[in-house]
């Protein structure tokens, strides 16, 4: 990232989102349950900052990006849930796959197909709780990341069950999010996701695979990364 003072910026707009997320005080869920009033709030006072977005890295998420080493994905058909910025989709279609990404905001899809003028990545605004029903069962790849921590408990299952629905025969769901421990209490949102609530998406078939706690440092959280697969066995 070659912009000097974009970690200050952020820092200065999170505490700005912060104080207009209903989330952080008593009744918040019920003011905006999906927190899309809260989220299109996000794209619309960033203007064309990315700084101003919490979780627009300008880059793949690193998580991601070391997933996708030496790993070809050439002609899998991949859903990029929660694109934002675009990130995330343009790292899978370099690995040869066919993307399709979409995000709640009309504003961040936009800004994506600025941003990648030249992409093969059919960029969509839909919601995850009403998706199209075209992309039931149709995708080899779904990847998730950092969707689910910004949803309160109570939207994770369904949550779960419209993930899994998108997945293929034979395919694969790769959730990748901050972690935290059983008991920790958090002060979100963003809420980690326990070991628990990980192992609880493995529904409509789904199967978990592969579960990864990957260790923080000084400037990164821990995270989890888990593969479920989808078992056609009865």
């Amino acid at each position: 990232m070659t912009d000097p003072d974009f970690a200050e910026r952020r820092a200065r707009a999170r505490e700005k989102l912060d104080a207009i997320d209903p989330h952080k005080r008593a009744g918040g869920v019920a003011a905006d349950p999906q927190r899309r009033e809260w989220f299109e709030a996000v794209y619309e006072l960033a203007g064309d900052d990315a700084a101003g977005v919490p979780w627009a890295g300008l880059a793949s998420h690193p998580v991601l990006a070391q997933w996708l080493e030496g790993r070809s994905l050439q002609d899998f058909r991949v859903l990029d849930v929660g694109c934002g910025l675009g990130d995330n989709a343009e790292a899978l279609a370099a690995a040869g796959a066919r993307v399709t990404a979409f995000d709640l905001v009309p504003r961040a899809v936009e800004w994506a197909v600025r941003r990648f003028p030249q992409s093969a990545v059919n960029y969509r605004a839909a919601d995850l709780f009403h998706a199209p029903r075209e992309w039931r069962g149709a995708f080899d790849l779904v990847h998730e990341l950092y969707t689910l921590q910004a949803l309160p408990d109570a939207l994770l299952p369904d949550a779960a069950r419209a993930l899994a629905s998108f997945v293929a025969p034979g395919g694969m769901l790769l959730v990748i999010s901050r972690a935290r421990d059983e008991g920790q209490e958090i002060a979100g949102p963003p809420w980690p996701l326990t070991r628990a609530q990980i192992e609880a998406l493995a529904v409509g078939g789904l199967v978990l695979s592969s579960l990864e706690r990957i260790a923080g440092s000084e400037t990164t959280a821990p995270h989890w990364r888990a593969e479920f697969v989808r078992d056609d066995r009865g």
